[in-house]
C-alpha cells in the first residue's frame, strides 16, 4: 500500500511511524469538497468519521494494514488519514495532539505531544491539512479518540475534538445484537 506509513523502529514500548502523506490543502483543492456531510471516498471497505468543533472539521479514515500485521505475534497495524478543514473565519495553528488508544481488552495507551507528524500547521479559513499516521495493537480491534490543541493568531487556545473511530481487522468475528 503506497502512501501509508511504515514501521521504522520499536523503542520504549511503542512503534514509531514515518508519515508518508502530509500536505496543506488549499480552497481550490477538490479533495476538500464534501458530499453528504462526509469526505468523498471510493473505498467502501473503510469508513470516514467526522467531528466539527468551532468550525474546525476533523475527518478520519482508518485502514487496516494486512501486510504489516501478524496475528501470530500478535500484531495488528492500522494507518489512519486525518483531514483537518478550517471552516471558521479565523486562522488557527495546530499546536498539540492527545490520543487515547484502547484495544479490545480495554488496555489504553495515551499519546500526547507537540503537533502532528513533526508539523504544527497553520490552517487559514477555507483551507485544510491532511496527514497519514499509524497505530499498532496487540489485539485485532480497538478504538481511538482524541483532541488537537489549536491556537488562533490572537493567542486564544482551544481544543478540537477528534472523532472516536474504530480499528477493525478481518481477524475478529463480531456479533451484532
Amino acid at each position: 500500500m503506497t502512501g501509508f506509513p511504515r514501521l521504522v523502529e520499536y523503542a520504549s514500548g511503542h512503534w514509531r511511524f514515518v508519515a508518508m502523506q502530509l500536505r496543506l490543502l488549499k480552497k481550490e483543492d477538490k479533495k476538500m469538497e464534501l458530499q453528504g456531510g462526509a469526505m468523498a471516498r471510493g473505498d467502501r471497505s473503510d469508513q470516514d468519521y467526522e467531528r466539527v468543533t468551532r468550525g474546525i472539521r476533523v475527518s478520519v479514515s482508518p485502514h487496516y494494514l494486512d501486510d504489516q500485521s501478524d496475528p501470530d505475534e500478535p500484531r495488528y497495524v492500522w494507518a489512519y488519514t486525518v483531514r483537518i478543514n478550517n471552516e471558521s473565519e479565523r486562522v488557527v495553528q495546530l499546536r498539540t495532539r492527545y490520543w487515547r488508544i484502547t484495544d479490545s481488552r480495554g488496555v489504553t495507551d495515551i499519546v500526547a505531544g507537540d503537533g502532528v507528524v513533526g508539523e504544527q500547521p497553520v490552517i487559514r479559513p477555507g483551507e485544510g491539512f491532511e496527514y497519514t499516521s499509524g497505530a499498532p495493537l496487540s489485539t485485532p480491534s480497538g478504538v481511538m479518540v482524541g483532541t488537537y490543541g489549536m491556537e488562533t493568531t490572537d493567542g486564544e487556545v482551544f481544543d478540537v475534538d477528534i472523532p472516536a473511530f474504530s480499528l477493525d481487522s478481518p481477524h475478529e468475528m463480531r456479533q451484532i445484537h
